[in-house]
């Protein structure tokens, strides 16, 4: 199986894909652009604003991946893409819970993350002053969260960076994983 093909052969096709964590929109606009029915959820209005503005056509909104305004069973799948990197370990199995709720059963999940157990504070970031922790996660640690959240682990892919002109020099995790349940 290469990468990504199991999020579109198992989530049918009139089903809600949520990008969690959506930032600037740009794995929503991805799934977007070939067919997939998705939507956007940040927690800063200023990503929302970013978002809506460079990706017409997409719907995006304001929203806390800890007590999301969606009713249960609402999303056919979902991408996380470095949404949890700034939750604290002892708060993930919490946000993850909150995921598996808006999920119809048999759902499924990307989530996207930094390998390691390191914590980077930024007091900095682009010229403007913030207080971030950036919190990076053991695959197996993550998969143990997933499966106290409720999920079952599908599969795991980890991979080197890219040049660190492209993006930080972690190693990178993917899992795909699903709600229990017949999908729909």
């Amino acid at each position: 199986m290469r990468f990504g093909e199991s999020v579109h052969a198992s989530i049918p096709l009139e089903s809600l894909v949520c990008d969690i964590g959506t930032g600037p929109g740009h794995v929503a606009r991805y799934l977007h652009d070939r067919g997939t029915k998705v939507c956007g959820i940040d927690l800063a209005p200023e990503m929302v604003d970013s978002a809506t503005r460079l990706n017409p056509g997409i719907e995006f909104r304001q929203g806390n991946m800890f007590a999301l305004d969606n009713a249960d069973k609402t999303f056919g799948g979902m991408t996380a893409f470095y949404a949890l990197v700034n939750i604290p370990r002892a708060d993930v199995v919490r946000a993850l819970r909150e995921l598996l709720r808006v999920l119809k059963p048999g759902g499924l999940l990307l989530l996207a993350f930094h390998v390691g157990d390191d914590v980077l504070h930024r007091d900095e970031m682009w010229g403007v002053q913030v207080s971030l922790d950036f919190y990076f996660f053991g695959s197996d640690e993550m998969a143990g969260y997933l499966s106290a959240a409720g999920f079952e682990i599908d599969e795991i892919i980890e991979r080197d960076p890219y040049p660190e002109a492209v993006e930080h020099q972690s190693r990178r995790s993917y899992i795909f994983a699903h709600k229990p349940g017949p999908a729909h």
